[in-house]
C-alpha cells in the first residue's frame, strides 16, 4: 500500500508542473489612436506590445493562482478598451495581463504592483506602478510613467517626458528626445541619449539620485549632476558641467566649457578641451578627502588659485605637481579651530593674462595641473 501512495505521489509532483497555465482571452476591434485604460487594483505584472492588425487581442495568465480568485473586467468605451481587476481571494497570487494593440495606440496604465513591459508603440504613454521594474523599448511619441520600487530600462526609443523611480536604477541606451529619467535610489546611466535628429534642444542633461552612481555618455548642451552618494561620470559635455556628490568620485573625461564639482569624500579628474578663446571656462574643484587631476590645454588663460590642507595626525606627504610655474607657500603655523591641527600648501600663479579663474581645493589628496598633449 504504501508503494502505491508513493508511486503516486510521485506520478503527482510529476505530472502537475506540466499542466498549462489557466487563462482568459478576449478580443477586440480596435482603430489607431484609440487608449487603452488598464487598472489591476490588486496588483499584477502587465506587458504589451504593438502589432499591425486592427485588434485588440487580451489574455490574462493565471500562473501560480486560478480565475476563480479574481474578477477581470473588459470593455469597449469611446476611447477605446478599459481592463479592470480585483483580487477575491486574499492570498492569490497576482496573473499576468498581455495585450496586443496597434502600434498607433495610447496607454493609461495602473498597477498595485507588477513589472510593466512596452514594446514598439507609437503613442502617450502614462502610468504608474507600486513596485515592479519598468521595461520599455521601441518607443515613439510621449511618456509620464513612474515606479515606486523598481529598475527603469528604456532603449532604441524616440520620445519625450519624464521616467522616475523610488529606488532602483535607470538605465537610457540609444534613445532620441527630451526625455529624462529620475531615481531617488539607484545608478543613472546615459548611453546615446540625444536630441532628436541630432540637433540640439537647448536643454542641459539634469540628472539626480539619492544614493548611486551618475553615468553621462554625451551632454552637447551641458549637464547638472546630484547624487548623496555615488560615483559621477562624464564622457563627453560641452558649455558646462555642474557635479555634486556627498561620497564618490567625479570624472570627465573631455568639457569644452566651464566646470564646478564637488565631492565631501572622494577623486576628481577633469581634462578641458575646445576652442580656447570661446566661452567661459572657469573651474571650480573641491574635495573634502582625495586626490584632483586638472588636465588642460596649455595655451589656457589662467589665474590660478590652488590650496591642499593637510591635517597633522595624517602621517602622508602630500604635494601640489603642476606643469605650470606655481609660487608655492606653505601656512607657518598649525591651524587649530578646524577640528584636526592643520597647514595648508598654496599654489598661485597668472598665466597667458589670467582670463579664467581656476580654483582648487582638497583636504589630505594630492593636486595634479598638467598641459594636454
Amino acid at each position: 500500500m504504501r508503494k502505491i501512495i508513493l508511486l503516486l505521489l510521485i506520478i503527482f509532483l510529476v505530472v502537475v508542473p506540466l499542466l498549462p497555465d489557466e487563462t482568459i482571452e478576449k478580443e477586440f476591434k480596435a482603430a489607431e489612436g484609440e487608449t487603452l485604460a488598464v487598472n489591476l487594483k490588486s496588483g499584477g505584472a502587465i506587458k504589451i506590445s504593438g502589432w499591425d492588425r486592427k485588434l485588440v487581442s487580451i489574455k490574462v495568465v493565471y500562473k501560480d493562482t486560478e480565475a476563480k480568485d479574481w474578477d477581470f473586467e473588459f470593455r469597449e468605451t469611446a476611447a477605446g478598451i478599459k481592463i479592470e481587476s480585483r483580487r477575491r481571494a486574499q492570498k492569490a497570487k497576482s496573473p499576468v495581463l498581455e495585450v496586443l494593440v496597434p502600434v498607433k495606440y495610447d496607454l493609461e496604465l495602473k498597477t498595485m504592483g507588477g513589472a510593466v513591459t512596452i514594446d514598439n508603440i507609437a503613442g502617450d504613454i502614462s502610468g504608474r506602478t507600486m513596485g515592479g521594474d519598468l521595461d520599455l523599448g521601441k518607443l515613439k511619441g510621449k511618456i509620464n510613467f513612474k515606479t515606486m520600487g523598481g529598475e527603469i530600462v528604456l532603449q532604441d526609443s524616440d520620445i519625450d517626458g519624464r521616467l522616475k523611480t523610488y529606488g532602483g536604477r535607470v538605465l537610457f541606451e540609444n534613445v532620441t528626445g527630451d526625455v529624462k529619467g529620475t531615481s531617488l535610489g539607484g545608478n543613472v546611466v546615459y548611453k546615446n541619449v540625444k536630441s532628436r535628429g541630432g540637433e540640439s534642444t537647448g536643454k542641459a542633461v539634469h540628472l539626480s539620485t539619492m544614493g548611486g552612481s551618475l553615468n553621462v555618455n554625451d551632454a552637447p548642451e551641458g549637464a547638472k549632476l546630484h547624487t548623496m552618494g555615488g560615483n559621477i561620470h562624464i564622457r563627453s559635455a560641452k558649455k558646462f558641467v555642474s557635479a555634486k556628490t556627498m561620497g564618490g568620485n567625479i570624472e570627465i573625461g573631455a568639457v569644452d566649457g566651464w566646470v564646478k564639482a564637488t565631492t565631501m569624500g572622494g577623486n576628481i579628474k577633469v581634462t578641458m578641451t575646445g576652442d580656447l578663446d570661446r566661452g567661459k571656462r572657469d573651474v571650480t574643484l573641491s574635495s573634502m578627502g582625495g586626490d584632483i587631476v586638472l588636465i588642460v590645454p596649455p595655451g589656457l588663460s589662467m589665474d590660478v588659485d590652488i590650496e591642499l590642507i593637510f591635517t597633522k595626525k595624517n602621517s602622508k606627504k602630500y604635494k601640489i605637481s603642476s606643469d605650470f610655474d606655481l609660487q608655492e607657500k606653505v601656512s607657518d603655523h598649525w591651524d587649530f579651530g578646524s577640528g584636526s591641527p592643520r597647514k595648508s600648501i598654496y599654489g598661485k600663479a597668472v598665466i597667458k593674462g589670467g582670463k579664467h579663474k581656476i580654483e582648487i581645493k582638497t583636504v589630505n589628496g594630492n593636486i595634479y595641473l598638467k598641459k594636454s598633449n
